[in-house]
């Protein structure tokens, strides 16, 4: 018999994120693949990237990130 194949990861993982501001982000979306692989740690620095990209588009800056837990 031959080796069956990986099922691969999809969806998403759902974050809020608090910034030093005091706004909140509610059910940012991470690659439920890329927690699988990374962890949840790595969750902050996709969330980084996204408003990176956000801040360069609409040059509007959101400020660090105080704090990151998952969405119930």
């Amino acid at each position: 018999m031959g080796r069956k194949k990986e099922k691969a990861i999809e969806g998403f993982v759902m974050f809020d994120v608090v910034y030093e501001d005091g706004t909140k982000s509610s059910r940012r979306k991470v690659a439920a693949a890329t927690i699988a692989e990374f962890g949840d740690d790595h969750a902050k620095t996709v969330i980084m990237d996204q408003d990176r990209k956000i801040t360069e588009m609409s040059g509007h800056n959101r400020g660090s990130i105080v704090s990151i837990n998952r969405s119930n």
